[in-house]
């Protein structure tokens, strides 16, 4: 025969064992000695916090034979019978496998009869939010006025997909997640009745595993009690769940406080390597980075979590960092934490938020191109004068008469401008590192073999924009202005957007020392000007008909989809 698991051998027969819900217990036992007995409630919380368990001792509570003070007796008939699992007007269903319109209607069926054997038939749902909408609207009249020997218990761990309409018509008790002391002193005294022999310290290490559930953390010492015959100690504990020394969590931080990026990587490697989950290294790092902002920022409740000999060397870790740094940190292996389920190096989130966290956050992203590029944006004319058709120029030329009062009274190209400064630093705000303007010096050959830097440093500030990049390579260098040759239409447009373009042209200066501005064309068209119109061509009948490719649909195809124009011949030709 199987063996119990503790988690059901050792739960909770009276009010007085319910760990951690003290607001919970106190209201229903004034409720029962006053008579106050509702016949809906509603437990919320996470899981293994005591739902159900209160659910099974008010059901036997409000039929328990002894006084309203002493129950439930554990001594009675109905309360033996409902600790053996045997009493006839307990129901216990399980929303998540019962949650049709049939199971409810079988349900309001069955509430009509009246008791077999206790004073009150206790219907207890296990994951109420899993019943369907239609289930949760047949069972609403039935909850509102239930019979008088009926009382309805819901238990969910998602109060917030339940109906307003089902809320409204129970009592709700909201379950909190047990503090680490008090699963401590559980664990302690569950061990000492089975007698396992456990240090606190490998307890706290359970406890902290669990994340406030009791239930999660009988569980764990249930399986630890397998691990050694000798006792359960931290050594094991750690080696069983894949946690990290807390000395390499330490180590880390110090290399964090001290931006040794080669030393914390080292250390992370090395606890990974001895067996260490990243995630919950990760989730230990979390921890530990906010233990340090807490006492940082002098909030004294993170001290009840960390030992007396310990608080010296955390004070003094906490006094390395600023507030607004190790905010940062705790953020960036926070989400290190969530990423870490996979992939061919695990570690890999974790290494890169340390890395992300040690460097410092300025030079993470180069400096932006000066404030004076407002008006940079205003003088592609001189790029137009070297294109080699001399076309253009009478195009451009009476076109420019018409705009160019508009734009010299409209404010709108300050705009751009002033948005650009809002999401990236600009040069102008500090003259002493604004590169020089560009001389001309800078070549295609060398852009392209810098390329893959350029993308490295645009890649954190923009993922989207870095991936974009990547069907691009400049071309041509001309005075200031880059020209960068894209494969497709669509990419070149996405690019070209004022604040897409802008971080372009900043991570470019940036990199190459040099204030440069980018203008994108396509690939093979950049030294060509803007297509003019062929003249229409006469056809077969006399008349003059426009050739297919200027039709916007063909030339939005040729360019964007890489579509091509086939001249089929006319009949008879």
């Amino acid at each position: 025969m199987a063996v119990q698991a503790l988690y059901r051998k050792w739960r909770p027969r009276t009010f007085d064992e319910v760990v951690g819900q003290e607001h919970v217990v106190r209201t229903l036992r004034n409720a029962l000695i006053s008579g106050r007995i509702h016949h809906a409630y509603l437990f919320a919380g996470p899981r293994g916090t005591g739902k159900t368990t209160t659910a099974r001792l008010l059901a036997k509570a409000v039929n328990c034979l002894a006084p309203e003070d002493q129950r439930p007796c554990n001594e009675c008939a109905i309360c033996q019978a409902v600790n053996e699992g045997r009493l006839l007007d307990l129901f216990e269903i399980d929303a998540a496998s019962k949650n049709s319109v049939e199971d409810v209607r079988e349900l309001r069926e069955r509430i009509g009869l009246s008791p077999g054997e206790a004073r009150y038939r206790v219907y207890v749902i296990d994951e109420v939010h899993m019943l369907s909408n239609a289930a949760f609207n047949a069972l609403l009249k039935t909850l509102e006025e239930p019979p008088p020997h009926a009382i309805f218990v819901l238990a969910t761990t998602e109060s917030h997909k339940i109906p307003a309409t089902v809320l409204s018509r129970c009592q709700r008790f909201d379950f909190r997640r047990v503090p680490v002391t008090d699963i401590v002193d559980r664990l302690e005294r569950l061990a000492k009745q089975e007698h396992i022999v456990a240090e606190r310290e490998a307890l706290t290490l359970i406890a902290r595993q669990a994340t406030g559930s009791m239930r999660d953390a009988e569980s764990l010492l249930d399986q630890l009690a397998s691990y050694d015959g000798g006792g359960i100690t931290v050594a094991q504990v750690r080696a069983a769940l894949g946690t990290g020394a807390s000395e390499t969590v330490l180590q880390v931080a110090e290399a964090l406080a001290g931006g040794d990026v080669a030393r914390g990587l080292g250390a992370i490697n090395a606890a990974v390597d001895e067996g260490a989950d990243p995630r919950q290294f990760a989730r230990q790092m979390v921890e530990h980075l906010r233990a340090l902002l807490l006492m940082r920022l002098e909030s004294g409740p993170v001290l009840l979590h960390v030992s007396e000999d310990m608080r010296p060397r955390l004070a003094e870790q906490a006094a390395a960092f600023s507030p607004r740094a190790l905010a940062r940190a705790v953020r960036l292996f926070n989400q290190a934490a969530t990423e870490a389920k996979g992939g061919w190096q695990p570690q890999l989130p974790l290494e890169m938020a340390f890395v992300e966290a040690a460097l410092p956050p300025e030079p993470a992203g180069p400096a932006s191109p000066p404030q004076p590029a407002q008006s940079a944006p205003r003088t592609p004319p001189p790029t137009h004068h070297s294109a080699p058709s001399p076309k253009p120029a009478p195009v451009s030329s009476p076109a420019r008469p018409g705009p160019a009062p508009a734009r010299s009274v409209s404010p709108a190209p300050s705009r751009p401008a002033a948005a650009a400064r809002e999401p990236e630093p600009v040069y102008s705000s500090n003259p002493a590192s604004s590169p020089p303007p560009g001389d001309g010096s800078l070549t295609p050959e060398v852009l392209r073999g810098r390329w893959p830097e350029f993308l490295n440093v645009l890649r954190p500030r923009n993922l989207a924009l870095e991936a974009l990049m990547r069907s691009c390579e400049p071309v041509a260098v001309e005075g200031d202005v880059v020209l960068l040759g894209f494969v497709h239409n669509f990419h070149r447009g996405k690019v070209e957007e004022e604040v897409n373009k802008r971080l372009v042209e900043d991570v470019l200066s940036g990199l190459v020392g040099q204030r440069y501005r980018v203008r994108c064309v396509l690939a093979g068209q950049e030294h060509a000007a803007a297509p003019a119109p062929r003249p229409p061509e006469p056809s077969s009948a006399g008349k003059v008909t426009a050739p297919v490719e200027m039709d916007p649909v063909v030339r939005a195809a040729v360019e964007d989809l890489g579509a091509q124009v086939v001249q089929r011949p006319e009949a008879g030709a």
